[in-house]
């Protein structure tokens, strides 16, 4: 019996070593808050990577699709039902987040005999400002980081991961027009997939031509929070072209 929790604390490790296995090559997502929205961008081959869930929030992943779509399918119901007994201006992303998304993917990693989502997500909030927009990293095992506002990625590697935050907002991406700040998101993800070090990064020009070489054959999907819309929906799927790229 006194072997039991240390049967359960391996196994869960192992289990965490094989989701980042898994995970391993992934094509990161990344968003960014700007003055007059957030901006999630995703590539892949084909199989969808950013969504919108509920008027203010949209939703960005990396992963096994069919995972993907599971936790955006709970994101939305969840969104649902919390619209449908209080009112649809209550629907917060730190609700989503702690009491439904969070738990569900802790149990799922945590019980031995499930099986564990293959995701790491980054979801947004939309706010009155650049200040009030929310962005939640939430990863495989059910933890998650929330901020305000900044830069907002999600890959496989963590370092990496940081890395790429760390040198969008140096740039000061949050505070450049869409098409540009699109730009910069679009040659970060090329470092990333690339494995370029961001300590040492490849001139501009390299990092322009090797984002456009690279996403060739690809689906690229940008996602758009606006902040004032005259439209029904804040949320709009931009292309490429609409941003002059």
């Amino acid at each position: 019996m006194t072997e039991e929790p240390y049967r359960w604390l391996e196994a869960v490790g192992n289990r965490r070593e094989y989701v980042r296995e898994q995970l391993k090559g992934g094509s990161p997502v990344l968003g960014a808050s700007l003055p007059d929205g957030i901006l999630l961008l995703g590539i892949g081959g084909g199989q969808s990577k950013v969504f919108e869930l509920f008027d203010r929030h949209a939703l960005a992943g990396l992963g096994h699709p069919a995972d993907i779509e599971k936790i955006r399918q709970a994101a939305i119901d969840a969104a649902h039902m919390e619209s449908f007994t209080r009112a649809p201006e209550d629907v917060s992303l730190r609700r989503l987040i702690g009491f439904g998304l969070s738990p569900q993917l802790k149990t799922n990693f945590e019980q031995i005999f499930s099986a564990p989502f293959l995701v790491e997500l980054l979801l947004a909030e939309i706010g009155s400002s650049q200040e009030h927009d929310l962005f939640s990293r939430l990863h495989f095992d059910g933890s998650f980081q929330n901020q305000h506002g900044g830069i907002a990625v999600a890959a496989s590697d963590a370092d990496a991961e940081s890395a790429a935050t760390t040198w969008l907002t140096e740039a000061n991406v949050p505070a450049k027009p869409r098409g540009q700040a699109a730009e910069f998101l679009l040659q970060a993800w090329w470092c990333l997939s690339a494995n370029k070090s961001f300590a040492a990064l490849p001139p501009e020009e390299e990092r322009r031509n090797g984002w456009r070489e690279a996403v060739r054959g690809k689906t690229v999907e940008i996602g758009w929070l606006a902040r004032t819309t005259p439209r029904l929906a804040r949320y709009q799927t931009l292309t490429l072209a609409n941003l002059d790229l």
